[in-house]
């Protein structure tokens, strides 16, 4: 470990508070800056340090930090205050959704996958109703804890509506954002979709052409008319699902509260037993192939954030191959 650091860090309450911690090892890294694992000295409780190095990314963590600010959700990190160009968040001990794939083997069963998406859904339901809109939500982006609990992270590209500007992961992004329309709601909804798919595969959304030709994909997103490939071996109630989230018509996606009811999520609130974190392991059979050394969902795309181009990590994402070629950016 590093030294011993003392902190007069404001909460996201505004109130002052002295915390001496330790620096430990970096869990993600960027042009914005480190994430490293820390130490409350005094309470022995572990938490992580976001801290930004950069133009871009001091500009980034200012946005997450606005955005953040008085936001209470189970489904949501917790952010416990900043200081100076520097946030504390909680600590996830699960890691993301990406880490647990590669973890356990590649695809999640369709049980896990209900479970996790309704927590996803609940979360984004509650950004939703408070006037905000993730932007970028994907595997990587959602954190997991030892109990099961899953919560939205990187709120880099957050905004409130009405929002300016477009940002999110080109693989991840709803169609019409592509085409420069306006970042809305719906847009989350595609990407739940796409994640679903994610989870479903263990492979980005539309990985078939991505891969080869990133550009055309992003055309093919753009102007087509075709989805990414829904999972072979998908449950009837889980295509449904998916063809809710992915309408190419941003009007006709049902919200997260229509979809918070969808037969897909009924059982989606059981508790996460040791039995089915086991069961990961057995992955999910689809046509969509994995294998446990995969290259990392992000693959020769950039991620959209207003202001800047900068290579980004996710967070939790120090596995293999984690956000290898990937860049940052967002347009205002």
């Amino acid at each position: 470990m590093e030294g011993g650091e003392l902190s007069y860090l404001v909460n996201m309450r505004g109130k002052w508070q002295c915390c001496e911690w330790l620096k430990g090892h970096v869990i993600g890294s960027g042009s914005f800056g480190t994430v490293n694992l820390a130490i409350d000295t005094t309470t022995g409780s572990l938490f992580v340090v976001k801290s930004a190095t950069t133009d871009a990314g001091i500009s980034s963590l200012k946005n997450e930090a606005d955005i953040l600010h008085d936001l209470d959700s189970p489904y949501i990190v917790k952010c416990m205050g900043k200081d100076g160009h520097t946030l504390f968040f909680e600590y996830m001990g699960g890691g993301s959704i990406s880490d647990m794939m590669h973890n356990f083997g590649g695809a999640l069963q369709e049980k896990l996958i209900r479970l996790y998406t309704r927590q996803i859904l609940l979360g984004l339901d509650f950004l939703h109703r408070t006037g905000i809109v993730h932007s970028d939500v994907k595997c990587t982006n959602v954190l997991v804890s030892a109990s099961g609990t899953v919560k939205l992270t990187d709120f880099g590209c957050a905004q409130r509506t009405p929002c300016r500007g477009i940002g999110g992961t080109p693989l991840w992004m709803a169609p019409e954002l592509l085409r420069d329309h306006n970042l809305d709601f719906a847009a989350d909804i595609w990407s739940l979709g796409c994640t679903v798919i994610e989870m479903a595969t263990g492979r980005p959304p539309w990985d078939d052409e991505a891969s080869d030709n990133p550009m055309a994909a992003m055309l093919r997103i753009s102007q087509g008319h075709e989805l990414p490939r829904f999972p072979a071996k998908f449950s009837p109630e889980g295509l449904d699902f998916l063809s809710r989230c992915l309408d190419r018509d941003p009007q006709k996606r049902w919200s997260s509260e229509m979809l918070l009811d969808h037969p897909f999520l009924r059982m989606g609130d059981l508790a996460l037993s040791p039995t089915s974190i086991l069961d990961v392991a057995a992955g999910y059979d689809s046509d969509c192939h994995t294998t446990d050394d995969d290259e990392d969902d992000d693959d020769g795309f950039a991620r959209i954030v207003p202001f800047s181009m900068k290579p980004r990590n996710a967070w939790e994402d120090n596995s293999a191959g984690a956000s290898e070629g990937w860049i940052t950016v967002r347009t205002s």
